[in-house]
């Protein structure tokens, strides 16, 4: 694709860099970004709505979430290949509208089938738009102030996971579930305008070759995965579970070896010869495996055992995503200074910390202790993830580091997505056992409350491993050329994704 010449990329102006240059096309990122980061957080805090009018189970409508991710990974690799063909404004564009026209389609939903389908139609669209849009801030930031900028981004970013619960709240107890799903209309509309108007234009190239081998492959490997860690949480020795691990257990080291043995791969796998890369990109799955299923599970309990609202629930989440909005900006200017190690460390012990207390929580745990711990939380993923995602991107290589936004978004999404099944299918299960052991005679909300416990311990002990972890990352190496392996501005084909 086409970018601005290099005299007019901020990126590259070095001592001319001016902020105001940049705040046009980043806007036109953000709106469609925000786009999809509002969708998850009001699916999530509208969950139990959506079990009860269906009237089906949890593990059903945790589908239109673990869908929705699962959609989200397998297009996120062909972003490259799209953007090359098509040019990155035009995919942008459309993917836009094709989240819009899904998110429609979620609102006009019957059944539980049809909004999981119309989930995976969303997801589809919204996938591309991470790496893209990531890619060009990436690529308008010059590497002195790339970290300030990330962390800037994240600011803006976060309003959508601070009012999506709100809003999700007010409109499912006080208008009706379809809106948080309509919601998107007017907002898809605004991003497709700003779109148009600012991000550079684009041209078309001859695309590379596709990996149509991969591209079969990584969808099945993915979701079959998913669904087996999702029937794990009930059993691990029925033929569901053995089933989904034993099929996407052979399709993802299928996929491995394809994408090894391409000159043009869907993933460009061989950046993990980078231990810095390595180390980086396994400390940021930890944290979003334990951490986005946290945010999946805190709902559900507020709703379920607490008895909140809706919204309600989404006022008590707020601080959450208010205390990632003051960490993520201090740890941008800390980790242009120090690096990402510290604050990898801090945050996630941080976190791990307000896990364990929520681990041991009971029927008369008041409000007042659940507040501050997601708090915490919250505080502890604004100082971790984003010099996480940064230090990823400076550590790959130099000649790769154009595969490293849709490799590690597509990794961000199927994490997420088993996180997701993993923890509700672990959640159910451990429910089901101490009911199972406490008899009939017992309070059933206590069984309730103990399989919540476990739910958190186990998230605990994850993003414990991950502190333990954060002590041996170190600054990427130095290259032949004096920066830093991907530290320096990435070519024009970055902002691909390509």
């Amino acid at each position: 694709m086409s970018v601005p010449k290099p005299s007019a990329t901020p990126a590259a102006a070095g001592d001319d860099f001016s902020l105001k240059a940049i705040l046009p096309p980043l806007l036109a990122i953000i709106v469609g970004m925000i786009m999809v980061i509002l969708d998850s957080t009001v699916v999530n805090n509208a969950i139990p709505k959506l079990v009860a009018y269906f009237d089906t189970d949890l593990k059903t409508i945790q589908w239109t979430v673990t869908g929705y991710t699962l959609a989200l990974s397998a297009v996120i690799p062909l972003a490259g290949w799209m953007t090359d063909r098509f040019g990155a404004k035009q995919v942008f564009l459309i993917t836009i509208a094709l989240f819009t026209i899904g998110s429609v389609l979620c609102g006009i939903a019957q059944t539980p089938e049809q909004l999981i389908v119309f989930r995976v139609i969303q997801g589809l669209g919204g996938g591309m738009m991470a790496p893209i849009g990531m890619a060009m801030v990436f690529k308008l930031a010059p590497p002195e102030r790339r970290g300030s900028i990330m962390g800037m981004l994240g600011i803006p970013m976060l309003m959508a996971p601070a009012f999506g619960p709100v809003l999700s709240g007010w409109l499912v107890d006080s208008v009706s579930w379809h809106w948080i799903f309509f919601i998107n209309l007017p907002i898809g509309i605004i991003a497709m305008m700003l779109g148009v108007k600012y991000l550079p234009k684009s041209e078309r190239h001859a695309a590379p070759h596709l990996d149509v081998i991969g591209m079969c492959l990584a969808p099945i490997a993915f979701s079959m995965l998913a669904y087996g860690v999702s029937e794990g949480g009930s059993s691990w020795s029925q033929t569901s579970t053995i089933t989904g691990l034993s099929i996407g257990g052979i399709a993802l080291i299928l996929f491995i070896f394809v994408e090894l043995g391409q000159k043009q791969p869907l993933l460009e796998l061989k950046v993990f010869k980078s231990s810095d890369f390595t180390r980086g990109i396994l400390l940021a799955w930890i944290v979003q495996l334990a951490l986005f299923g946290a945010m999946l599970i805190v709902p559900l309990y507020l709703q379920s055992v607490m008895h909140y609202s809706a919204l309600e629930t989404g006022w008590i989440l707020m601080p959450q995503a208010l205390c990632s909005g003051i960490g993520m900006p201090i740890s941008g200017r800390l980790f242009d200074k120090i690096g990402a190690r510290p604050l990898a460390f801090s945050g996630l012990a941080v976190i791990s910390i307000s896990l364990f207390i929520l681990s041991g929580i009971s029927v008369d745990t008041s409000l007042w202790v659940i507040i501050p711990c997601i708090c915490l939380m919250g505080l502890g993923m604004g100082f971790a993830m984003m010099p996480l995602n940064t230090h990823v991107l400076n550590s790959a290589p130099r000649r790769l580091v154009s595969r490293v936004t849709p490799l590690t978004t597509a990794a961000q999404q199927v994490v997420v997505s088993f996180a997701a099944a993993g923890l509700t299918g672990y959640l159910t299960s451990q429910i089901a056992s101490h009911a199972a052991s406490a008899g009939a005679d017992a309070n059933p909300l206590s069984a309730v409350v103990a399989g919540y416990g476990d739910t958190f311990f186990l998230s605990a002990c994850i993003v414990t491993v991950g502190v333990a972890l954060s002590l041996i990352l170190r600054k990427p190496k130095k290259q032949e050329d004096g920066g830093t392996a991907g530290g320096d501005a990435p070519d024009p084909a970055m902002m691909a994704g390509h």
